[in-house]
């Protein structure tokens, strides 16, 4: 198993789009509690809700990308930039 960041950017003014989609991602979310580690909304100046970032432990990048797929938020069109990058934990504990 490896660590993985999923870090998803919304497309510009999509708040209500993603609130309207929040309750069907924290679902999914919760079904898939055993690879999140850590998971939340991005923030953007004005501290509202514009992206979401997951620490994942997953056996490949293809089941990031799948989980992702997968998500409400993915699946409404929420995002307008989404980054996959490996990610090795060097402080902290996950």
């Amino acid at each position: 198993m490896a660590l993985f960041v999923l870090a998803c950017f919304d497309k510009p003014n999509s708040l209500d789009l993603r609130m309207a989609t929040r309750e069907a991602h924290l679902a999914y979310a919760g079904e898939h509690r055993a690879m999140i580690k850590v998971a939340g909304p991005l923030l953007d100046a004005a501290d509202a809700m514009a992206g979401s970032l997951f620490i994942l432990e997953a056996e490949s990048r293809a089941q990031v990308e799948a989980f992702n797929a997968a998500d409400p938020y993915q699946k409404a069109g929420l995002f307008g930039q989404v980054e996959i990058r490996g990610f090795k934990a060097s402080i902290g504990q996950i």
